[in-house]
Order: structure tokens, then C-alpha cells, then sequence
């Protein structure tokens, strides 16, 4: 596994659908080391605190594998790294990670908290409309890390496992619960208790099986 770019950007004013919008979704890959802090890294910041940022969402990352599908997808769209938000393009880190698995980038260290669920800076960032429906009926959402321990991180670093967490749900399953109409109860248990998730998604979760209970049908 490697970091294949670091990508940072600062908050921009764009107009989307006749109004100006704060955004940070522009990303650009940086060269050389750059520090890795509890929140985000140096060079770094978030547009709108109430959605972004906080510690579970300090680093995006979004697999480098996934370029290649979205190329087919999108011809003729241009795919730099940081296209998509991300903060870390990685190479051999996919959706089946774990929430609470924890990893070594550099000198820093991270922990996979919860997936992406894009909003609709990213079709204003594609200028698709369907950009938000296409990337989540995809799979291909990437996810956050939270920062266990600060450090040094750039291109060409080895990612390590340092472990994994136990009875943990992979990231895709997260998504899934997230997305799917019906999800599956016996997941969604297993969910709720994972330590590594902000308390939002705990509570939606809950939601979630509270709701899947109450549509069980008796027998």
C-alpha cells in the first residue's frame, strides 16, 4: 500500500445555480513532506465546519484504483490527483477497510472512522448534476481517517497496517447501510457499537435499526 498523492486547498467563492458557495473541493497534489495534524494537514482547511472538518473527517482518502473506472465513466474529463476532493490518493487501500482499522502513513498514524457521502459540491465540482447519485450508486466513495498520531506525510510513503479492529463493519457495508432502502439489521447491530465512529453517524445508525425493527412483521 502507498500514498500516491498528498492533495491540500483552501477555501474558494464559486457560483453555483446563481449564488456563491464556500468550498474547499479544489484540492492540488503538494510536493514533499507536509505535516499531519489532529484536524488536517498543513496547507489544508475546510469551507463549512457543519459538514466538514472535526476530527473524524481530518483526511479524505479515495483509492487511486478508482481513477481508471471514473476515466471510463466521464471520457474526456480531465482526472488529476485530488479530482475528487481527497486529501489522500492511495494506492491499495479500497473500501473493505474496516471502521477502527488503524494504519502508519509516514510518521503519522490514522484510523478509518466513516465513509464519504458526498454533497452537491461535488457535481459543482464535475459541473454533472447527477455527479452525487453516480459516485454513491458507484461504491467507489472513498473515506475519512482521524489522526492518532501527527506526523510527517508525503508522496511515495508506505502505508502499513498496524491493525485491525475487531468485529469491525468495512466502510462499503457503512455505505451500504447508508444508501440501501432496506438494510440489513444483523449490520447494522454490529454497526451502532463500533467505537471508531462519530457520534452523527452512531445516531443515524440507531435510526436506522430502530426503524428496520419496527418494520419486522410478526409472526
Amino acid at each position: 500500500m502507498k500514498l500516491i498523492s498528498v492533495n491540500v486547498g483552501q477555501p474558494r467563492s464559486v457560483e453555483w445555480h446563481g449564488r456563491e458557495v464556500a468550498t474547499s473541493i479544489f484540492k492540488a497534489p503538494v510536493a514533499g513532506p507536509v505535516m499531519l495534524r489532529t484536524l488536517n494537514l498543513d496547507g489544508d482547511r475546510q469551507a463549512d465546519l457543519s459538514v466538514h472538518g472535526g476530527a473524524h473527517k481530518a483526511v479524505y482518502v479515495y483509492p487511486s484504483e478508482h481513477y481508471d473506472f471514473w476515466r471510463r465513466e466521464l471520457p474526456g474529463v480531465d482526472l488529476p490527483w485530488g479530482m475528487f476532493g481527497e486529501n489522500f490518493t492511495a494506492a491499495g487501500l479500497l473500501e473493505d477497510v474496516g471502521i477502527g482499522d488503524r494504519f502508519q502513513v509516514g510518521d503519522a498514524e490514522v484510523i478509518v472512522s466513516e465513509p464519504r457521502v458526498p454533497c452537491y459540491k461535488l457535481s459543482l465540482k464535475f459541473g454533472r448534476p447527477d455527479m452525487v447519485k453516480r459516485f454513491l450508486a458507484s461504491g467507489r466513495t472513498g473515506f475519512y481517517v482521524m489522526v492518532a498520531k501527527e506526523g510527517q506525510v508525503q508522496a511515495g510513503d508506505e502505508i502499513k497496517l498496524l491493525g485491525r479492529a475487531d468485529q469491525s463493519v468495512s466502510v462499503a457495508d457503512v455505505t451500504r447501510l447508508y444508501a440501501s432502502k432496506q438494510p440489513d439489521p444483523a449490520i447494522l447491530r454490529r454497526a451502532v457499537d463500533l467505537e471508531a465512529l462519530s457520534d452523527a453517524w452512531r445516531n443515524f445508525l440507531r435510526d436506522r435499526l430502530a426503524q428496520s425493527e419496527l418494520e419486522i412483521p410478526d409472526t
